[in-house]
């Protein structure tokens, strides 16, 4: 899908066609493959969607797959040589296929800065909502450890460093002001991330926890959605099994998964 601009605004280059904004435009197609459903639309259009999603999919690894400093990861725009943050983009969106090489080139000293991703390798320019999706998309490529170290280093960086409480839009533009939908990111790490929440109707969501090997367990608590209010519990149910529980009203509902898998729930 062609795009002459992106996320950035023109503010770094972004080709005929970018990464962000179809990895964004294959999202949103299935999404509305299951809110088609739920809505009763007609099936030639629910399809129509499904048909574009899987094919869009298959045009992104064609078109932005490659070799980016050395690392097999994905090209920004086409003739793209250098390292850019939102490479991290495929890993929310479920696009695994080139998740190892991804992973290494967003914590490379070439794109990880003492604040995060650089927007491209070599440049000193910084936004946190890229370091903030990337974390929560390599937490749902499934590599728990390494995301909780950086996570974790992140979190001191902003609570406990020069420059808090909350998540910085730009530097140098605006000079690290605050902006409140990064701060909204923040806490998609640990939802969509940690606890692998993924909407797929009104009232039901698919669950693919990841249980970093330190813990035990961890949990939601009060959470309202769904149009619901309940709890979420992740524990250890042995070594290669993860427990969910879901409280909701005074009833509690079990379910056991191995580790890396799906449950589905319906509230």
């Amino acid at each position: 899908m062609n795009s002459d601009k992106d996320e950035l605004e023109g503010r770094f280059p972004a080709g005929k066609a970018n990464l962000a904004t179809n990895t964004l435009y294959y999202d949103a197609l299935r999404s509305a493959t299951l809110l088609g459903k739920l809505l009763s639309k007609p099936k030639t259009q629910i399809d129509g969607y499904r048909k574009q999603a899987d094919a869009l999919k298959i045009n992104i690894e064609k078109y932005f797959g490659g070799n980016v400093e050395g690392y097999e990861t994905y090209k920004y725009y086409e003739g793209n040589d250098v390292l850019r943050a939102w490479i991290c983009l495929p890993l929310t969106v479920g696009i695994f296929d080139r998740k190892k090489g991804t992973i290494d080139a967003l914590f490379s000293p070439r794109l990880w800065t003492a604040d995060g991703l650089a927007t491209q390798a070599g440049k000193e320019t910084f936004w946190d909502r890229s370091t903030l999706y990337a974390l929560r998309g390599v937490l749902e490529a499934g590599d728990t450890e390494k995301a909780m170290d950086f996570i974790k280093y992140y979190s001191r960086r902003r609570l406990l460093g020069n420059h808090v409480p909350y998540p910085v839009e730009a530097y140098p533009e605006g000079n690290q002001r605050h902006l409140s939908a990064e701060s909204g990111l923040y806490c998609r790490i640990f939802t969509e991330g940690l606890f692998g929440i993924r909407p797929i109707g009104f009232n039901s969501f698919n669950c693919t926890p990841r249980m970093p090997k330190a813990w035990n367990k961890f949990a939601l608590r009060n959470i309202h959605s769904f149009g619901n209010v309940f709890d979420l519990e992740i524990s250890r149910a042995g070594k290669d099994k993860l427990a969910i529980v879901v409280k909701k009203a005074g009833k509690v509902n079990k379910y056991q998964v191995k580790v890396g898998a799906t449950q589905l729930i319906k509230l």
